[in-house]
């Protein structure tokens, strides 16, 4: 018989790793406490199940979605956004908001490739993009009426409490209206 502990088994995936060290460089820098990593009893794959587990609104879950950003010269660049709760983004507004062409879904595959995480559990940070560059990252202004927020921390079980500054400070975002 195991006695492994599916906590701290959750927190050593190498994606939630990855994503406790983002933070922890973060908090540093700014001086602060690093957040804290949730370990969720079962997988939460929408905002609204992370909500419910939590015990908050499904507003104040930052869902982190992959698009695939067209830009007007054709080129083709995953995007992250990072939206309210179960927000249906407006992908014509983000684009012209965004000055992109276009933005499509991505696929499951595309997410996996483009971040390094699986749909479910992709952080606003530690990204493993192909190309090395930052992951361009819009944070949705509805996320600033929360004192807290919770975004994804590299796993479907794992989450992480923040604010709304703190989300645009980590990932360099651009506060933007999504719907």
């Amino acid at each position: 018989m195991s006695t492994t502990d599916p906590r701290a088994a959750r927190l050593d995936h190498p994606s939630v790793a990855a994503v406790r060290t983002a933070l922890a460089e973060h908090a540093r820098l700014a001086g602060r406490p690093e957040p804290e990593v949730t370990v969720l009893p079962d997988a939460v794959r929408t905002a609204q199940a992370a909500a419910d587990a939590l015990g908050v609104t499904a507003a104040q879950i930052a869902n982190s979605l992959i698009f695939v950003a067209v830009h007007v010269d054709g080129r083709r660049t995953p995007l992250l956004v990072l939206a309210s709760g179960g927000a249906r983004v407006d992908t014509e507004l983000l684009a012209r908001l965004a000055g992109l062409a276009a933005l499509e879904r991505a696929d499951a595959d595309y997410v996996r490739t483009e971040t390094g995480f699986a749909i479910g559990g992709v952080a606003p940070v530690a990204h493993r993009t192909t190309s090395g560059e930052p992951l361009r990252t819009i944070v949705d202004i509805e996320l600033a009426d929360h004192e807290e927020v919770w975004a994804a921390a590299g796993h479907s079980h794992t989450v992480f409490p923040t604010t709304y500054a703190d989300l645009l400070a980590i990932t360099g975002g651009e506060p933007l209206q999504v719907r």
